[in-house]
């Protein structure tokens, strides 16, 4: 069987210096005070590297991002946070070479749970070899890996890997110790062969589901950006959600200009709904829970949103009114109906938000109810923070919108659905559905899944997506929690 060992940082990775996925961590498993402290020990960090004593180096880097923090957090930064930044940094060429063998092995400094999830999941290596985290026996790390985490070490775990026979190739930097022990050995820059059609039509598994609220990798230059713009962004969210609360919406288009917002409309809105008559449902993409609210300020009325599992405090926050499901069919459906009866109303058939450019599965429980269909796609471009999670606050998601310096809105307005195209005419819920998503897909120039939900939380946080309806008590003081070390 041909085999490949490659090393992670600097070959399969272009950027050979993890500081800044050791920063994720820090802000993603225990926040911004460590993610702080690691910035101001960077310094100190490249020193330690630039005179030979990277090892020391990378032992600080893992005791301030881990230390005290529980294993199982690590291992879900890992899952649902690191992939989409690795994805970002992967070199094609070096891809293309190591995905042409059989058995795959990768090679990493960093402790192992950080890098394993990715590397099988979205690579298909077979094998991980990194340094393994002292875990208490509480389940907390101590901030300490076992053993020495040296080019030398690495290579014994190689070799004991390879008993019978040496690996096929190695992929590395020239500094790389287990290089020696490959059959053969190839350093970046790689160039593939033109006539390795086959391979060359390989790509990585796409990262469709991902967490965490920072939007760019975190390299020093960013992370100290993103430090000195916190207090600032705290303040500016403040101001805009309480414009936001406190303004009727036909003014609320121009003052969201003067504080940094830009909403992009495209297509004609239709009228209202007159008196007497049925409203029109806005079938719309989900991207953020501000889908509706944009909606209902470029529309300048306010349009009631469905919702399945929205937090009490974002509820109270909502310059919209909202109308919470209860996942039973035949309930919702008698609610949707009774919204209708009064007027417009928006839904989002997805049922939960994904960043990337793919759209999942519509619920068709919309087209069974009206054939006055509106099909709406929402996109949103941030420069700093995701104002969705699955694993943090979801209290905090319209906080984090708001923090970004310039948020950006797209709206693109569909034609109404004919009525050959809804169910009157005879076609099924389902067919409906998967209709309006292609054709909305198709204007966003994204790519239609049958994942779920369900399927997007499993993923990032192993339930099922929902949220409990605590009190309002309940949720301020996991705000106040989380926004605690901004102020000390």
């Amino acid at each position: 069987m041909d085999s490949v060992v490659s090393e992670l940082e600097g070959t399969l990775l272009k950027d050979r210096d993890p500081f800044s996925y050791f920063m994720l961590v820090a802000f993603e498993a225990s926040g911004f005070l460590r993610f702080a402290l690691l910035l101001i020990l960077w310094p100190v960090i490249w020193l330690l590297d630039m005179s030979g004593m990277g090892e020391y180096g990378l032992k600080l880097m893992v005791f301030v991002a881990t230390a005290g923090v529980s294993e199982s957090e690590i291992q879900s930064v890992a899952r649902a946070v690191l992939p989409k930044f690795y994805m970002d940094d992967i070199d094609m060429e070096a891809w293309k070479v190591f995905s042409s063998y059989d058995k795959r092995v990768v090679v990493t400094k960093m402790p192992r749970i950080m890098a394993e999830s990715f590397a099988k999941e979205y690579l298909r290596a077979d094998e991980v070899i990194g340094s393994e985290l002292v875990i208490s026996r509480f389940g907390f790390a101590t901030g300490f890996v076992k053993g020495n985490i040296i080019d030398s070490c690495i290579s014994i775990r190689v070799a004991k890997l390879f008993v019978d026979e040496k690996p096929g190739l190695g992929l590395g930097r020239v500094a790389s110790s287990f290089l020696s022990l490959c059959k053969e050995q190839l350093q970046p820059p790689f160039m593939t062969e033109q006539n390795q059609q086959d391979h060359q039509l390989v790509r990585p598994l796409p990262v469709i589901f991902h967490d965490g609220r920072l939007v760019k990798r975190p390299t020093p230059p960013t992370a100290l950006l993103i430090i000195l713009w916190m207090p600032i962004g705290i303040v500016l969210a403040a101001v805009r959600i309480l414009v936001g609360i406190m303004l009727p919406m036909w003014a609320k288009p121009y003052l969201s200009k003067m504080l940094g917002g830009k909403v992009i409309v495209k297509g004609k809105p239709p009228p209202p709904a007159s008196s007497g008559n049925s409203g029109v449902l806005f079938v719309c993409t989900h991207r953020t829970l501000m889908d509706p609210v944009v909606l209902s300020t470029v529309l300048r009325r306010k349009i009631p949103a469905v919702t399945y599992s929205l937090s009490r405090l974002s509820e109270i926050l909502s310059p919209i009114p909202t109308v919470r499901l209860t996942r039973i069919r035949d309930v919702d459906a008698e609610q949707i109906k009774r919204e209708l009866a009064k007027g417009d109303l928006v839904v989002c058939p997805e049922g939960t938000t994904c960043r990337e450019p793919f759209l999942l599965r519509f619920s068709a429980l919309f087209a069974e109810l009206t054939d006055q269909i509106v099909p709406v796609a929402m996109n949103y471009r941030v420069g700093f923070f995701h104002a969705t999670t699955a694993r943090g606050c979801k209290a905090l998601d319209p906080v984090f919108f708001f923090m970004n310096p310039r948020p950006v809105y797209e709206v693109t307005f569909l034609s109404q659905l004919p009525a050959e195209a809804t169910c009157s005419s005879g076609k099924s819920p389902h067919d409906v559905a998967n209709y309006v998503q292609r054709i909305l897909a198709a204007t966003l120039g994204f790519e239609c899944t049958n994942f779920t939900r369900r399927d997007k939380y499993r993923v990032l946080a192993g339930n099922d997506g929902t949220v409990s309806y605590t009190s309002f008590a309940d949720q301020l003081k996991k705000v106040v929690s989380t926004f605690k070390p901004f102020f000390h």
